[in-house]
């Protein structure tokens, strides 16, 4: 059967009779990937810890009639130990996974791959709070599968803000003459981080305040709550604790 080689990036992991595992991967050039590694439960596995979720890899499989066999696996990242032993390192981490399994289904593009890696480095090297770090990494997931929110000019009409009624439905902030009746407010220092978040300006988005950043994390839940039809399980279980706690400067998730 034909093999291949690919980077990926491991999102879940579920057992398989006594001592596999199948592994759910997101790849640079081969998109989303299903795969047996076989044997890997037991102590005297080769490459078990390889492919545990957060951990980057290189990896050759071949191809199945269902399910590929994963051969090789060499580590490229090892962010798991860092991620697992911080707990609000590792719900944020858990809601990004998530994201990037659900919205890969059918479109699991490089763009796609290069966030969520670039994502768990900076979370596990602790660049940013886990909590920016997560909000970001969501806006910006969605923009690439096409739901770029807009926190500027008017989503229904286009006209220039700014504006601060804000409609998940409508893709963003939105005028007075088109804002449906109820729709919630943002102040513009919210708007501000929402907008330095998708933008990833880090110097903006360390600068904020508490109130700012828990209005943001609540429009950035429903922002994705409602484009991905059915709520992301880990996101209620994230722990938003630290949100003003200031880590060292350091590089921020690369563009795509």
């Amino acid at each position: 059967m034909p093999t291949y080689r690919d980077d990926v990036v491991v999102l879940r992991t579920h057992k398989l009779g006594e001592a596999d595992r199948i592994v759910t991967m997101l790849s640079r050039r081969h998109g989303k990937i299903r795969a047996v590694a076989k044997g890997v439960r037991r102590t005297a596995s080769r490459f078990g810890s390889r492919l545990e979720p957060f951990m980057v890899a290189d990896v050759q499989c071949y191809e199945g009639r269902s399910l590929d066999i994963v051969q090789q696996a060499e580590s490229i990242g090892a962010y798991g130990a860092d991620i697992v032993g911080d707990y609000a390192r590792y719900t944020a981490a858990t809601a990004m996974v998530e994201t990037a399994d659900r919205l890969t289904d059918h479109d699991a593009g490089l763009q796609h791959y290069l966030l969520i890696v670039g994502a768990l480095r900076s979370l596990a090297r602790g660049e940013h709070t886990p909590g920016l770090t997560l909000d970001s990494y969501l806006l910006r997931a969605l923009s690439i599968a096409g739901w770029a929110p807009t926190f500027v000019d008017c989503a229904v009409t286009g006209a220039s803000g700014p504006h601060t009624a804000f409609s998940p439905q409508l893709g963003g902030v939105v005028a007075d003459a088109v804002a449906p009746p109820g729709t919630p407010r943002l102040d513009v220092s919210t708007l501000s981080l929402l907008g330095a978040l998708l933008a990833g300006d880090w110097d903006a988005a360390e600068d904020s305040d508490e109130r700012s950043r828990g209005q943001a994390s609540g429009v950035v839940a429903a922002y994705v709550q409602y484009h991905l039809e059915r709520g992301l399980r880990s996101l209620t279980h994230v722990d938003r604790s630290a949100a003003l706690d200031r880590p060292p400067s350091a590089p921020s998730i690369p563009a795509t």
